[in-house]
């Protein structure tokens, strides 16, 4: 609690010293996204590991700190303005990294994020080709690292494409990119499901699929 008043001082700097064209700084803003994701994703911080007594008795005291700084850190995102672009591609993964914390308030309220650097990408060149290439780099090493389930892939697909469905340049390449990560996905987490079958075949099959 006591890092999490700290970071959130920082945010509060940042946003009233830090934002403005004169005097944005790169570097401190970087170091804020980093360090609040590293925060989140700390261990102790994951409450579906622990027995249900002792994660009632943190909820209770504590409430979910990975949902309060997640809140913060999506704040902060849309408060960058003109400057997300200098974010685009190198956030995506930390971002990522949040929004696959199995917490689904926490995920609702950050995976637009990812429309909204497509939209950025858009507007600066006319596709979405980095942060693409970017996402689908980064979610196959977070699923083979034991993140990423089924909840996460249908609330992916359902907030993207109701997202680049109202957009109205990205409707139909936004929603092919859905359809290309949320099949990549499928394939991921059926691959990680089989690693430990004993039938070679099936391990051979899913490893052809995700290639």
């Amino acid at each position: 609690r006591v890092f999490l008043r700290a970071i959130n001082q920082y945010a509060d700097m940042l946003n009233k010293k830090f934002l403005d064209q004169a005097n944005f700084e790169l570097q401190l803003w970087n170091n804020y996204f980093h360090l609040a994701v590293a925060f989140l994703t700390q261990e102790s911080l994951q409450l579906e590991n622990f027995s249900s007594a002792k994660r009632a008795k943190i909820l209770n005291k504590y409430g979910d700190m990975r949902r309060q700084i997640g809140f913060e850190i999506r704040d902060m995102w849309y408060n960058l303005g003109q400057h997300k672009i200098k974010f685009i591609p190198e956030m995506v993964g930390p971002i990522l990294e949040m929004t696959l914390i199995p917490e689904t308030e926490l995920r609702k309220a950050t995976i637009p994020i990812f429309f909204d650097m497509m939209q950025c990408e858009f507007h600066s060149t006319r596709s979405f080709q980095m942060f693409e290439n970017e996402i689908i780099t980064k979610l196959d090493h977070e699923v083979e690292g034991g993140r990423g389930d089924e909840q996460y892939k249908v609330l992916f697909d359902k907030i993207l494409l109701e997202h680049c469905r109202k957009h109205k340049y990205l409707a139909k390449s936004g929603e092919a990119f859905v359809k290309l990560v949320v099949r990549l996905m499928e394939r991921l987490l059926d691959y990680r499901t089989i690693m430990h079958d004993e039938n070679k075949e099936n391990r051979m099959s899913c490893t052809v699929n995700v290639l």
